[in-house]
Parts: structure tokens; sequence; C-alpha cells
């Protein structure tokens, strides 16, 4: 089981995905094969939820994929209000409204031939916008389990782990050695061997009543995790991004994990240490705080 298991839903056989502003059965849609993300991973993303008719922090999920394509100097080719305005068409072409989770995909378009110089790209950007019915399924009783990678989180100078590029494979090498040890996810650790983040969702630790994570530098700048120390801040409860190690990890009185699909969710192992108990009442209290910032979300996009 890992971390973004989802309740099937049949409905989803039947989805229009919607490639370049054309929509397609699922069985249809289809990309060349001379695509700059199917050749390079040459591309950014979003993983975006439609709750209750609207996509939620659209506009913080829309400012970072416009800075990633900026940093890689890739032009999406429309404004962030005619994608909003796509991603919304897509969902209405679906009869979506809630419980929703979306796919949102842009590579820098078509090559003339496979090789990774930008200025041999001969098409517009690619855009891909996948909607399907999603229900995240509940960990078991206590939580998720995590197992330390050998994996690091890398330099930004060998390739920034603030980007939410296509190019993933760390964080993949990362999920395969959590899967065989049998756990949810992996913790991946700093250049400097301090806790970073895991390969899919973000890191946090409870102890003492004050609410830790990574100070950000070698990990993803989470819309949840962003969320919820800004949350943490609203409401009075002390919260840290700083550094802190394995053994400050072992020793929490709570530990959970932030992500767009399944907002919070507890931890209740790391590598093999039992972390947190049945009530865990910090994380109780941000869950609570997180679906009331949910359902003041204001009126429906659709």
């Amino acid at each position: 089981m890992g971390t973004h298991q989802y309740a099937d839903d049949p409905r989803n056989q039947t989805i229009l995905i919607n490639i370049n502003d054309e929509l397609y059965p699922r069985n249809e849609a289809k990309i060349s094969v001379f695509d700059s993300g199917f050749i390079l991973g040459d591309g950014v993303w979003e993983g975006i939820r439609l709750h209750q008719g609207k996509l939620a922090f659209i506009e913080q999920h829309m400012k970072r994929l416009y800075d990633g394509a900026k940093a890689l100097d890739m032009d999406i080719g429309l404004s962030k209000e005619k994608l909003v305005e796509r991603i919304l068409n897509t969902c209405q072409a679906n009869h979506m409204e809630d419980g929703v989770h979306i796919r949102l995909m842009v590579t820098r378009g078509i090559k003339a031939t496979p090789y990774q110089d930008p200025r041999v790209t001969i098409s517009p950007a690619t855009i891909v916008i996948i909607p399907e019915f999603k229900t995240p399924l509940q960990p078991n009783e206590n939580g998720v389990a995590l197992f330390t990678t050998h994996v690091r989180r890398g330099y930004p100078d060998v390739q920034d782990p603030k980007l939410n590029t296509h190019s993933k494979l760390n964080c993949i090498f990362a999920c395969i050695q959590a899967a065989k040890a049998g756990v949810d996810e992996a913790l991946m650790l700093d250049p400097h061997g301090f806790v970073a983040t895991c390969n899919s969702t973000h890191f946090f630790i409870v102890t003492q009543g004050e609410v830790w994570t990574s100070t950000g530098d070698f990990c993803l700048d989470g819309i949840t995790r962003r969320n919820v120390i800004q949350l943490c801040q609203a409401n009075n409860i002390p919260v840290y991004e700083k550094n802190f190690t394995l053994s400050d990890v072992y020793a929490a009185d709570e530990a959970f994990i932030t992500g767009t699909f399944a907002g919070l969710t507890p931890v209740s192992e790391v590598d093999g240490r039992m972390i947190g108990h049945p009530e865990n009442p910090m994380i109780a209290t941000l869950q609570q705080h997180y679906i009331d910032l949910i359902e003041s979300l204001g009126a429906p996009n659709i």
C-alpha cells in the first residue's frame, strides 16, 4: 500500500481527457512518441483537487506551474486564466463537481528528433488534463509506515528539488525502495543528513507541542505543506521550518505527512520505530483546521 491508494471508481473508465484543448475518450488519449515529456521528462505538472465545484488553492497551483515553466525557459502558450478555464471546461464535460483529482501536465512539445536541445522542438507546448474521480483510501488504524531511503534529495545546482518537473527518477528510486521494504512511503534526507521530505508527500513531526518540518531547501514547496504552516501560525501553534535529524523523528510525539490528494495523514512508524498514539491530538486539531480551510474556499468555479 502506498500513500496515494484510492477507491476504484468505474466512472473513470469513460472519462474524457483533454489534450491541447481537444477531448478524447480515455482509451483514445495519446501523445506523440516525439513529445518532450516522453523522450526526456521535459515538463512540469500539478495535482489539483476539485472540491464541491471549486478548484482548491488553484492560484497557488498556477503560480507554481508557471514559475516552474519559466525556470525551464518553457512557454506554456496561454495565460493562467485560460488554462484554469480549460481545466474547468474539462471537468464540466465529465460532469464532475466533487471528489475529483486532476493531473495537469505541460511538456515543452514535440521534437523534430529525439534529442534534448529545446531548439529542436517544433510544436507549441503539450498540455494534458486528466480528471479522475478519486477518493483516498484510509490508511491502517494508526497511520502510514515510512522507511528512510538511501536516495538523497540533491543540491539545486544538480536538479532543483523545488521544481515540480516530470523528471522524478530519484523519487521513483526512493518509492521502489520503500515498496521493497514493505512500507507506504520513503522518507528522504538532504545532502547534509537532515530530514527533507518523502518521495511524494511532505513530512512533519510534533514534539512537545511544536510542529516541525524541514527548512524547505531540499523539497518541493508543497501547497498543502505551506497551508499547514500558515494554519499553525494563524492558530497560535508553534511551527518551525528547521533542520532536524532521524533521532528527532524517532523521539517525536506525533508525525504526519501532507499532500494535495489526501490532505494530512498520520504516520505510525518510521524505520520500525512506533510513533504517536491513537489520539494524536495535534494531528486531529490540524486536520480539522484544514477541513475548515477547504470548506471556506468560497463560491464554486463551476
